[in-house]
């Protein structure tokens, strides 16, 4: 099982400056605010192939493969928060915002029980849908999320389940994500951009995850593109400090 790292202070991270790069996706319905949190909460287990690509050649190469089956491309911001204490990390758990091209559009989401192996995936994702401007605040002060305790079922855990009775913003750090319609499959190139440098990763949210690793492999290894399995998510690299090796 894959345990997240506990931040220190200095693994801390101011959160990115807004300069981003614009792409045009859904707007967020207005109706959906806060107070309808309850509405469209859902939780689910992701199950994904994750695969390290080793350097930006292999990922321009498999992105130059892959163009005739593109869809779209995402630009996400993700900040993440827990307690001083890291209570959250030392329980196997994530709370984070996500921002979509700037502030078009932004989910709030809660991961817990991370298991990684041989590039497959699991992790509990407890999601719902929260007014970029509202979610944007928390950034500055994000104490401001526990006061969602009466509407937000994935707030109500943070205080309920983890007792969370503060919270501070740890930053976070954006990624590009092309997706792509690959064989019946859904795949998600990714670019990651941390403070302390770039990596990148190819990604597919699978009902069977065996199968559709296996397919994959052989597409890099049919057009020599180097990988490796993923043995951090995302958000271990961003409070580890520093990339894979």
């Amino acid at each position: 099982m894959m345990r997240y790292i506990t931040p220190t202070p200095t693994m801390r991270k101011s959160p990115f400056p807004r300069a981003w790069i614009k792409t045009k996706l859904p707007q967020i319905n207005p109706s959906t605010q806060v107070s309808n949190f309850s509405l469209n909460s859902h939780t689910q287990m992701e199950v994904e192939v994750k695969l390290r690509l080793l350097n930006s050649i292999s990922h321009q190469k498999l992105s130059n493969l892959l163009s005739r089956f593109h869809t779209k491309t995402l630009i996400q911001e993700n900040i993440f928060f827990d307690t001083p204490k890291s209570t959250l990390a030392s329980n196997n758990a994530a709370l984070r915002l996500r921002f979509y091209d700037l502030d078009s559009y932004s989910i709030l989401s809660l991961k817990s029980k991370p298991e990684l192996s041989q590039g497959i995936s699991q992790v509990e994702e407890h999601e719902e849908p929260i007014d970029p401007s509202l979610a944007r605040s928390f950034l500055a002060n994000p104490r401001g999320l526990l006061d969602l305790t009466s509407s937000s079922q994935i707030m109500k855990r943070v205080k309920g389940e983890f007792g969370a009775d503060e919270l501070v913003c740890l930053g976070g750090f954006k990624n590009v994500r092309g997706v792509y319609d690959w064989k019946g499959l859904k795949l998600e190139l990714d670019e990651t951009l941390y403070d302390f440098g770039v990596s990148y990763e190819i990604e597919c949210e699978s009902k069977e995850p065996e199968r559709d690793k296996k397919s994959i492999e052989g597409l890099l290894e049919e057009n020599g593109i180097d990988y490796e399995y993923s043995e951090l998510n995302k958000f271990a690299v961003f409070l580890s400090g520093k990339l894979p090796t």
